[in-house]
């Protein structure tokens, strides 16, 4: 494993490789590098490797340290957000695509978007509402609620709203907040464990990061970190949003405190020390115990996780010699993208929970992942090869992307200076290992109504001592009305962080997921070459940990079977497609209870199907006889060909009651553009029905509008019970 970047030695810096050099104090020497604002960052005879500030960027803030080359990578960055505004004032997402993306604009403004330009990211976060409502980026199956992480927008607004103070900015944004998250309360809470449905936070190349059996109904109904702790955020900001506009918010905080608890009951790994990926199956899940780097530094970050937990996650979590891989180990097989794979935004949010914690071995490491990269490729991409830390061989890629210029940018603001904006004002909590310590100054900031020249000495995370314009302060922070202008100056400590440990892996990959089947009463499954033993699961827990590869199950019950191989590692696979003992199924014909539809499908059962849009049968009531009281898991097999599995904004939804009980929404995603003869199955509910008669209603609601919002429609084969 090569030596951090930024401690005892210096790498000096080519196109194409790094050779080792001299100290980091005589590397980082004018001799060598030289950045004084616009000079070459590198000393290199190729022009077209050297960067150099352009004439054309606006005043703003200056920064300036002892670390010519991370004052150079900040200009870099400021250049770059300048490139990123449109000329209609909102931010590109990268060099190479236009246009705003929900996610991306609202963790980059969370980073340091917000601080460095509020004006373009309000113009970026006004452009995706539509209809009041959040807008959610194209993505799985047709975008929202398969995806659900459009809430990442809640997080931009709060946070341009503790930046500028902005009251009239805070009236316009609590209305979309608020009918938002009421639209996702009727359509994503898991009901038995309190955790929020959708796909993967920004992780949405499903083969990148889920087993190639799941389909998009089966990412709608997994229970995953990364936007569990969004959703949890969202709502506990939209209670933060109403305290200050003295508005009410209902049961807002109760549903914020139930995802909270539910991610530590259900997802949080004891022998791990951090929390699981996210739950996956179907009907009865399993935790995946992969690491997910973005979910769990949110966790710290929005205080999800305990001092304990937080000190653990940063400890335990595996760090990869070029940084913290977006998950780990990887999925085998799979090129480079959100697989294998460091991504800057996602390594700088790590660093910020890491000066959360104070571990200066995970910081240290993070700081030098993060800056090694910007400098070789002299711009800020979205991605990089895990196992080298390059930009060659990545599936997508992009330089000047914005989320990664706000993480280059949040190490100065968020870490460095430790900026933490509340509604009374800024308040700083600076966070300095030893490798950097020395002298930094943020001029020419400003915040609100005043002009701030913050400097920082030494290293720690403990002040000794802060003045305010020469003054000596019982704390470091500006009030939110203050005028005019003012000079902090910061002393720390230059005490070491309180911890120093982290885990260092090599890359690695698990072994593949295994195909399982049964005959009888004997569950099998395919042998898979490095496994050292393998899970057997029931129902979500684990049954049997065995070497050979079949178990005998009991018959007669409704159950769920996963297998998953282990390695000698004790890296767990992803567990294989449930196989499920269903004795009990009742079918329902959907055309036995609307007109058969002519649209031109295949490969139905029964005489026909029926077609749902915003026009045709927009309620249908199934009126169905079962034969004994009980609880059954029930779906619908449909087909959706309005777009293809991976991108677009189609996904048709549509509310489900059972005997005049709310029971939750109904997806149908996208199956494949132009493919009506592609059927599946629903996501499953689990509905009480009594013996005899019973009503289940489909109809479309207000809150079932997708993002599209004029294409709606799937076809209907049948309504399935199945006996739980």
């Amino acid at each position: 494993m090569p030596p951090p970047l930024f401690t005892s030695t210096y790498y000096t810096l080519h196109a194409n490789r790094i050779e080792q050099g001299e100290t980091y104090a005589e590397a980082l020497s004018a001799a060598h590098l030289r950045s004084n604002y616009g000079e070459t960052i590198r000393e290199d005879r190729d022009p077209a490797t050297e960067w150099k500030l352009a004439e054309d960027v606006p005043p703003g803030p200056m920064y300036t340290s002892d670390h010519p080359l991370v004052d150079a990578l900040f200009n870099l960055a400021r250049q770059e957000a300048h490139r990123n505004v449109e000329p209609d004032g909102t931010l590109r997402t990268g060099a190479k695509w236009s246009g705003v993306w929900t996610r991306d604009v609202s963790y980059s403004a969370l980073l340091a978007m917000a601080i460095h330009d509020p004006a373009a990211v309000m113009a970026s976060l006004r452009s995706k509402v539509r209809r009041g409502r959040i807008v959610q980026d194209t993505g799985t199956g047709g975008a929202w609620p398969v995806s659900s992480d459009r809430t990442t927008w809640v997080l931009a607004a709060w946070e341009v709203y503790r930046v500028t103070g902005d009251r009239d900015w805070l009236e316009e944004v609590f209305p979309t907040v608020r009918d938002t998250l009421t639209d996702d309360a009727k359509t994503l809470p898991d009901p038995r464990t309190g955790l929020y449905r959708g796909e993967s936070s920004f992780l949405d190349w499903r083969e990148q990061t889920y087993p190639r059996w799941m389909d998009s109904a089966d990412i709608y109904e997994s229970l995953c970190l990364g936007t569990n702790a969004v959703h949890y955020r969202a709502h506990d900001i939209l209670v933060r949003m109403g305290q200050e506009l003295g508005r009410s918010t209902g049961d807002t905080a109760e549903v914020a405190a139930t995802i909270k608890q539910a991610m530590n009951d259900r997802l949080w790994l004891l022998d791990k020390g951090y929390y699981g990926q996210f739950l996956y199956g179907r009907d009865e899940l399993l935790v995946s115990p992969r690491f997910e780097a973005l979910g769990e530094a949110l966790c710290v970050l929005f205080g999800i996780a305990d001092s304990e937990q937080a000190a653990s996650i940063m400890e335990r979590s595996p760090h990869t010699p070029f940084g913290v891989s977006c998950i780990y180990p990887q999925i085998p097989d799979m090129p480079p993208y959100h697989n294998n794979a460091i991504w800057p935004f996602v390594q700088a949010y790590w660093n910020w929970a890491a000066a959360r914690t104070g571990n200066g071995a995970a910081l240290e490491h993070g700081l030098g992942a993060l800056y090694r990269t910007a400098a070789l490729a002299l711009s800020n991409y979205e991605n990089l090869v895990c196992e080298n830390g390059g930009i060659v061989g990545t599936e997508v890629n992009s330089h000047r992307m914005l989320w990664s210029i706000a993480g280059n940018l949040a190490m100065a603001y968020r870490v460095f200076l430790g900026m933490e904006f509340r509604a009374d004002g800024l308040y700083f909590h600076p966070t300095v290992p030893r490798s950097f310590a020395g002298k930094r100054t943020l001029s020419g900031f400003r915040y609100r109504g005043a002009t701030l020249d913050i400097t920082v000495h030494g290293h720690g995370r403990r002040i000794r001592t802060v003045t305010i314009d020469g003054d000596p302060a019982e704390m470091a922070f500006i009030g939110g009305g203050a005028t005019g202008h003012h000079v902090i100056d910061i002393q720390l400590d230059n005490h070491d962080l309180p911890y120093r440990t982290i885990t260092e892996v090599r890359n690695q990959s698990s072994l593949p997921t295994l195909w399982a089947g049964r005959v009888g009463d004997v569950l099998q499954w395919t042998r898979v070459l490095g496994a050292s033993h393998y899970h057997v699961y029931r129902n979500g827990e684990l049954l049997a940990d065995t070497t050979d590869n079949r178990f005998r199950v009991t018959l007669g019950t409704f159950a769920s079977y996963q297998v998953a191989a282990v390695d000698e590692f004790g890296h767990e696979a992803f567990a294989s497609e449930p196989v499920a003992i269903t004795p009990v199924v009742h079918v329902y014909q959907a055309e036995a209870y609307a007109p058969a539809s002519g649209f031109p499908s295949e490969n139905y059962t029964g005489k026909g199907f029926i077609r749902l849009s915003l026009h045709e049968n927009r309620e249908i009531d199934f009126s169905i006889e079962v034969p004994a009281a009980g609880t059954y898991l029930l779906d619908v097999r449909f087909a959706n060909g309005s777009g293809p599995i991976n991108t677009d904004n189609k996904c048709a939804i549509r509310s489900l009651t059972v005997n005049g009980n709310y029971a939750g929404a109904v997806v149908f995603p996208q199956r494949g553009a132009g493919d009506w003869s592609n059927w599946g199955h629903t996501n499953a509910h689990r509905v009480t029905l009594r013996e005899g008669p019973n009503t289940v209603r489909l109809y479309f609601a207000d809150w079932n509008h997708n993002m599209d919002g004029e294409v709606n429609v799937a076809l209907l084969d049948y309504l399935r019970l199945t006996k739980a």
